[in-house]
């Protein structure tokens, strides 16, 4: 672990603890400096405080780095599809099967256990279970996730997430004819209380907001494109089965009688943002995979 110290000074002062430790830490996010502060591992003048202590003139703080747990996942030889890559990120293809780290039930085939026989410098801001991992999607939506190489790279990439600068376009196959080119849907997500193991549209969720147009309607689908304002958990899926449009395939939000697909058609096919290092903006795009074609030209022949 690293040590370090710092006295504030006048033009710092009535700054918050977490704020000035972010601008003193830049390769670190505030979210992580938090978890430093309330497990004891930042202290000012020798004592624990909260984090939203206002520093004080001549005030020391001093903070340790504590270590990345060490990682208790198998490295595997998987194929990757990879799109780009430096020494602070990587952007990967995900194929439709594939789960983006290890769970129950999953402890192997992820894309972290590809990742850590690719590389061994992913980042370790979230631990054993998620190295690199700033974002994800489900293990049957295929398509482009940015993974971070450098501590730093996510702390910059975590951020612009929150701060809703990251580009996140999907298409998806949903059943019904959607009436108008374009819609959005604005409604809390939270897990279902009567399943918990789903998510739904709750009172007392999480804002959620995703906006859609239609690529081409048919009579009983539509195949549409859907950017996401905010990146809750199985959104898409939550927000179109709640207006009315499930998505095509899904076992979990979607109706009983489907098409004969293995899992949700959804593919995220654009992604952008800013290079934490560079300041240059860089986007993505994938085609949809040879399944998620095959389900539009069955619609086709079917009109």
């Amino acid at each position: 672990m690293s040590s370090f110290s710092h006295q504030v000074t006048e033009s710092q002062a009535n700054q918050r603890l977490d704020k000035l430790l972010t601008e003193l830490n830049k390769e670190n996010s505030r979210s992580q400096i938090q978890s430093w502060i309330s497990g004891g591992f930042a202290q000012v003048n020798g004592r624990k405080v909260k984090a939203n202590y206002k520093c004080q003139v001549n005030d020391e703080i001093s903070w340790t780095i504590p270590e990345p747990e060490p990682l208790d996942i198998v490295a595997e030889d998987i194929p990757l599809s990879i799109l780009y890559e430096d020494r602070d990120l990587l952007v990967i293809n995900k194929p439709k099967g594939m789960v983006v780290h290890p769970s129950a039930g999953h402890e192997s085939g992820t894309l972290v256990n590809a990742l850590l026989h690719h590389c061994t410098d992913l980042s370790g801001i979230n631990g054993v279970e998620r190295p690199g991992i700033v974002h994800r999607i489900d293990k049957d939506t295929s398509g482009l996730l940015v993974v971070a190489k450098s501590d730093y790279a996510h702390a910059e990439l975590s951020e612009q997430l929150a701060n809703k600068e990251i580009t996140r376009k999907y298409e998806a196959v949903v059943h019904g004819e959607i009436p108008h080119e374009t819609g959005m849907v604005d409604a809390p997500i939270g897990r279902d209380p009567k399943d918990r193991q789903k998510m739904g549209v709750v009172e007392g969720g999480r804002n959620a907001v995703t906006h859609f147009r239609v690529l081409k309607s048919y009579p009983d689908y539509s195949h549409i494109e859907c950017q996401l304002e905010t990146g809750r958990t199985h959104q898409i899926r939550v927000h179109m089965r709640y207006a009315g449009f499930p998505l095509v395939g899904d076992p979990k939000y979607g109706p009983r009688k489907t098409l004969n697909v293995d899992g949700q058609a959804l593919h995220a096919k654009t992604l952008g943002f800013t290079h934490p290092r560079s300041g240059e903006w860089m986007e993505f795009e994938t085609d949809p995979p040879e399944v998620f074609l095959e389900i539009l030209s069955y619609i086709e022949k079917l009109y």
